[in-house]
């Protein structure tokens, strides 16, 4: 399983909007600039994360985009969903073979077929304790982070 360069974009792009010592918004140019992206790219993963309301678009000379929230409300689940998709990330395309009715005791029993998949349940359960933690991790928590880190670092140089 590995997320697109899509996605790390589209993080890096909300962790610059939500750190904008300015406050304003960010043009297209300066943002592709600091990720280090064509300006073509990167406007298509702001637009998507545009239409689902996580930034907003700013017209005009001094235009751009901005956080349409705030950042301690864009999640990286939200992001990650809306950059590669809200499916399910396993599914058993296997219900009717012989293998499958050996980890179902029930259905080998009762000789019925499409009963619940163990290998699926376990997949389920992961996904869903990814989905918890990337639920529980915002842009604001990495911003956060990020400058208890350099005041930490900044205070450690002082000390020398």
């Amino acid at each position: 399983m590995q997320f697109s360069k899509s996605t790390d974009y589209a993080l890096h792009a909300l962790l610059h909007l939500g750190n904008s010592q300015r406050q304003q918004n960010v043009g297209i140019k300066e943002l592709a600039v600091s990720l280090g992206v064509s300006e073509s790219y990167l406007s298509k993963i702001m637009s998507k994360l545009r239409q689902d309301g996580i930034v907003r678009a700013v017209p005009g000379v001094n235009g751009g985009y901005e956080l349409a929230k705030s950042a301690d409300q864009i999640t990286f689940l939200d992001v990650i969903q809306v950059i590669e998709g809200r499916q399910q990330m396993f599914e058993c395309s296997n219900t009717n073979s012989q293998q499958h009715q050996l980890l179902d005791d029930e259905a080998a029993q009762d000789n019925r077929r499409g009963s619940e998949c163990l290998i699926e349940k376990v997949m389920y359960g992961a996904e869903q304790q990814l989905h918890q933690y990337l639920q529980a991790h915002t842009i604001q928590t990495v911003i956060d982070e990020a400058l208890k880190r350099h005041c930490t670092g900044n205070h450690d140089k002082n000390k020398k």
